[in-house]
């Protein structure tokens, strides 16, 4: 995996498709533990990707950097962004708020009408580019629901490029077009904000979009670490 920055209390990465995020046989703890050489590294999990995205995850490098991390994500203090190939074009701008029920046994999120077991999720978007029936979207996340993006996308007619599971047509087994773009976090040691991003890798379909006009965001091939 790519390190795109560590010190002796954060660590972040570049995950792959296909991997999980948490600490178990093959699982992105492990995987940086075999890379780092050092098989009782302290490499902890503080948020998760699904499987089948890809991109920027942070994780922690000590017990206290942990928990203090754990905290920033339950306040909503980590940032996330993403990028997504979705088909269909969205408006140029937009905010779907939802409520969403996890069904266990199909494993999917949905979108459904307020209730006891339900959640409220709330995310922003901006259409950046199309390219015939695709666009490629930046989405900010409010809230951070299980498939939140995914579910979200598909109810309102916008599925993302690969995700079978709600709706689109499959792309790679273990693959679909959602890239966790960029972290901004709070240093749990120095306090300082921190934000790390990395572009989408550079095949069907993220090619046929090359740089992320009408904003000053990293070109589409390079990553970067920046301080707000």
């Amino acid at each position: 995996m790519d390190i795109l920055y560590q010190d002796n209390r954060v660590l972040v990465c570049v995950k792959p498709f296909g991997i999980l995020s948490t600490d178990e046989d093959g699982g992105v703890p492990s995987l940086l533990r075999a890379q780092l050489r050092d098989e009782t590294a302290c490499v902890r999990t503080v948020h998760r990707l699904d499987r089948v995205v890809g991109g920027v995850m942070l994780l922690a490098r000590s017990r206290e950097a942990a928990r203090r991390l754990s905290s920033d994500v339950r306040a909503r203090q980590l940032q996330k962004e993403y990028l997504a190939v979705v088909h269909g074009v969205p408006a140029a701008n937009g905010t779907f708020c939802d409520y969403l029920h996890r069904d266990a046994a199909s494993r999917k999120t949905l979108v459904v009408e307020a209730g006891a077991e339900t959640q409220y999720a709330v995310l922003h978007y901006r259409t950046l580019q199309t390219a015939g029936d695709l666009s490629l979207v930046h989405i900010r996340l409010e809230t951070g629901r299980t498939h939140q993006i995914r579910a979200q996308f598909s109810a309102h007619g916008f599925p993302i490029v690969g995700d079978k599971k709600y709706g689109a047509p499959p792309l790679r087994e273990n693959e679909i077009a959602l890239w966790s773009y960029a972290l901004t976090f709070r240093h749990p040691q120095t306090g300082e904000t921190l934000r790390i991003s990395c572009p989408p890798p550079q095949y069907a379909p993220w090619r046929q979009f090359r740089s992320l006009p009408g904003t000053d965001e990293t070109p589409v091939g390079k990553s970067a670490v920046m301080k707000p």
